[in-house]
C-alpha cells in the first residue's frame, strides 16, 4: 500500500486532497465517502468511482448496472460549419431529440417537431408532478436564461437535420459528457443545445471569494448525463489539462467550462499598483487540477464594452473608416454629423 499522499476525491463537483491510500480506504469503511465518489490517483488516466477501482479494493461488479437501452441521452450526429460565426447541423435518426435555447434556432427540416417544455426534457426533471417541473425550470433563471426550452424531435421515419447558431464571433465547443465524468460546468450563457437526455442545471460556488469576484456570481450552469452538449465561447477557444495539484491563472472572463472535479477560486492581484492601474481588473481565477478547462480569448462582456465605448452615442469616435474628415479634427465632426 502507498503511503504517499498523491490520490484525490470529488464529491458534488468539489475536489478535496492530497491523501494518502490509506486516508481513503479508512474514509470509505467509515461509510464517510459512497461507491459513486470519484478519485484519481497514481496510474490512472481518467477520474473513476471509487468502487471501480481496484487499487482501492473496488470492482466493476459492485458498480450498479447501467439503465436498460444503455445511454440515457439521445445519440446524435452533428457537424460544426463556419469559421468565425459558427452554427451547428445535428442529424437525428426517428425518434431522437435535442433541446436547445430560445434564440438560438437556425434552421430545419419540414420533419422537425418544435416543442416548448419546462426544463431540459431529461429524465431529472421529466419525473415527479407539475411543482417539480416548474422547480427544475425555475432554477434555470437564476442563471439568467428562459424559464422554458425548445425541443426539436423528428417525428418521422427517416433521418432529419436541424440548425443552431452561436450568437456572437467565436467557437462551438461540442462535450461529450461521458468523456468528463458525466458533469461540465460552464459559464451562464454559454449553453447552446444538446441531445435529449441531458440534464441542464445550476452549480452553486461554495467559496464566497469566487461568488463574488469570479465574474460569474455563485451560480455556475451544470450539464450533466451522457450525452453530446454544446457550448458557444469569443473568439479562439483552447483546452487545456491540468495535472493533479498543477494550477492555471486567468482573466475571469475567459474561462468557459471546465471539469466538475476542478477546483475553482479567485484570488486578489497582488500590489495595489497593479491592481489599480494595470488595466487587467482586479481579480483573477485560480483552477487546479487534474482535470480540463476551456478558455475563451474574447469573453462577450469584453467585445460589448470596446463596441459600447466607441458608439458615438456615448461619445466615441469612430476609427479606421478612412474617411477624409476622420483626419481634419472638430469641423470634419462636426460636417460628418460626430
Amino acid at each position: 500500500m502507498s503511503t504517499e499522499a498523491n490520490w484525490y476525491l470529488a464529491v458534488d463537483g468539489q475536489k478535496t486532497g492530497p491523501f494518502t491510500q490509506a486516508d481513503l480506504e479508512g474514509r470509505r469503511d467509515r461509510g464517510e465517502i459512497d461507491a459513486g465518489a470519484f478519485v484519481y490517483g497514481p496510474g490512472m488516466v481518467n477520474w473513476e468511482p471509487i468502487a471501480r477501482v481496484s487499487a482501492l479494493g473496488g470492482s466493476s461488479e459492485t458498480i450498479p448496472p447501467p439503465p436498460p437501452g444503455g445511454q440515457t441521452a439521445d445519440v446524435i450526429d452533428y457537424e460544426i460549419h463556419g469559421e468565425e460565426m459558427q452554427f451547428v447541423e445535428i442529424t437525428l435518426d426517428p425518434g431522437e431529440a435535442t433541446v436547445a435555447e430560445a434564440g438560438a434556432f437556425m434552421f430545419m427540416d419540414p420533419g422537425i417537431q418544435m416543442e416548448t417544455i419546462f426544463g431540459d426534457g431529461s429524465q431529472k426533471s421529466a419525473g415527479g408532478g407539475f411543482l417539480d417541473k416548474m422547480l427544475s425550470a425555475g432554477k434555470r433563471v437564476l442563471t439568467g436564461e428562459s424559464l422554458f426550452m425548445t425541443m426539436f424531435g423528428n417525428g418521422t421515419n427517416r433521418r432529419q437535420s436541424v440548425a443552431f447558431a452561436s450568437p456572437y464571433p467565436g467557437r462551438i465547443i461540442p462535450l461529450d459528457l461521458k468523456q468528463h465524468a458525466g458533469t461540465i460546468l460552464c459559464q451562464k450563457d454559454a449553453f447552446l443545445c444538446a441531445a435529449k437526455g441531458v440534464s441542464v442545471g445550476i452549480a452553486f460556488q461554495k467559496k464566497l471569494g469566487a461568488g463574488l469576484f469570479g465574474g460569474e456570481g455563485f451560480i455556475l450552469q451544470k450539464l450533466e448525463g451522457d450525452g453530446l452538449a454544446f457550448v458557444h465561447a469569443g473568439g479562439h477557444v483552447v483546452a487545456r489539462d491540468l495535472g493533479a495539484g498543477e494550477t492555471l491563472k486567468l482573466d475571469t472572463g475567459c474561462l468557459v467550462a471546465f471539469e466538475s472535479q476542478i477546483n475553482y477560486d479567485v484570488e486578489f492581484v497582488k500590489g495595489i499598483k497593479t491592481a489599480l492601474f494595470g488595466g487587467e481588473g482586479l481579480f483573477f481565477a485560480t483552477l487546479t487540477g487534474p482535470g480540463r478547462v476551456f478558455i475563451q480569448s474574447l469573453p462577450f462582456s469584453r467585445l460589448a464594452s470596446r463596441v459600447y465605448a466607441a458608439a458615438p452615442q456615448t461619445g466615441g469616435r469612430r476609427r479606421g473608416e478612412g474617411s477624409i474628415l476622420d483626419h481634419v479634427g472638430g469641423l470634419g465632426r462636426l460636417i460628418d454629423g460626430d
